[in-house]
């Protein structure tokens, strides 16, 4: 009983889920209060123009407006210049500094289509990308990014995803990716018993497990739904939901329910593992650096800062300082916004 009540308090006191974020709240990139967007897109422009680009100066933008505020100056610089902005970002930067600075002047919507259609693109899919998205974002941003999706490729999420994906892997993918769970946001205490027992009994309490039950438990219902099913599971089982996950499954679905859990638990410990994935060892993962930090800059970053460093022991902003350089790391090093 004390471990469930360390598990409750850890809830009760962790960082809230992204999906009670707005954009501005937890974030490090915020509105500029006295935004002149003719000022910025003269300053880029000069930045751009000049002899030699200025770094600095679209670092300093990028990473100091809203997405909203970002839009309104691509749509300036182009009335202005006949140009497109982030065609110019791609045309006077290189390598994985271009491809942040082009993410952050883009849309979130934008740039989780274009993630995933690069995760879907030729041989073989990068389903560590399709689970990574899908499993954190809320409803209003699944049908913001699937309409992006649909812009750019002429077809639905659901059509291309089909084609990709398959079992039940497959199936609580395309779940995630109608963008229906559940908001209500009461909690029925005894049908979080209910949905622990089913889990338990489709999993640890038999021979063979019932997947089928799992993807529907997990994909379709509301996070604080399952936030107390996750206790309660403890409760009844003697062990964490994620250990038998663990135990019962494998490959895909494994990582995908696991990925679900841990967004429910808390999204911002799930993205501070991730960052400290992608910067542990020899070599950096810059695509999924770039990734967490451009899509959560602006929901939740002082969230992920504060438990990469109760996790890790040290600051996000040093580990980003010690592992990458150059503008690359310096504008990385605005989007996580400090040391602590």
């Amino acid at each position: 009983m004390a471990d469930l009540w360390e598990d409750l308090q850890s809830i009760a006191n962790s960082a809230p889920v992204s999906f009670a974020s707005a954009p501005g709240e937890r974030g490090t990139i915020k509105a500029k209060s006295d935004f002149n967007v003719s000022e910025d897109v003269a300053a880029l422009r000069k930045a751009i123009e000049g002899i030699g680009t200025t770094e600095k100066t679209l670092i300093d933008i990028l990473t100091h407006r809203s997405s909203s505020q970002k839009q309104a100056i691509s749509r300036a610089y182009e009335e202005t210049t006949k140009r497109i902005f982030v065609n110019d970002l791609k045309g006077d930067t290189r390598g994985d500094f271009e491809k942040l600075l082009v993410a952050l002047a883009r849309t979130p919507a934008l740039n989780d289509a274009k993630w995933l259609i690069k995760a879907m693109k030729g041989a073989g899919t990068d389903t560590n990308v399709l689970i990574e998205i899908l499993a954190s974002r809320t409803n209003k941003q699944i049908k913001e990014l699937s309409a992006a999706y649909s812009e750019i490729t002429k077809k639905t999420l659901i059509q291309n995803l089909k084609t990709e994906v398959s079992g039940d892997f497959g199936k609580a993918i395309l779940l995630l990716a109608e963008g229906a769970r559940d908001e209500s946001t009461n909690v029925n205490a005894d049908k979080a018993r209910e949905d622990a027992k089913a889990l338990y009994q489709a999993g640890e309490k038999r021979l063979g497990t019932d997947e089928s039950k799992f993807i529907e438990i997990l994909c379709k219902r509301s996070i604080p739904h399952l936030r107390q099913t996750i206790l309660e599971y403890k409760n009844i089982s003697g062990k964490t939901l994620q250990k038998s996950i663990e135990k019962e499954m494998s490959g895909k679905l494994e990582d995908l329910l696991v990925a679900i859990v841990k967004c429910v638990m808390s999204t911002p410990a799930y993205f501070a593992e991730k960052l400290y994935k992608s910067m542990k060892g020899a070599g950096t993962d810059e695509k999924t650096l770039t990734r967490v930090m451009v899509s959560r800059g602006e929901l939740d970053m002082l969230d992920i800062r504060a438990e990469f460093k109760k996790l890790y022991q040290c600051s996000l902003y040093k580990e980003i300082s010690s592992d990458v350089s150059g503008n690359y790391g310096d504008c990385l090093k605005m989007i996580c916004g400090g040391e602590d």
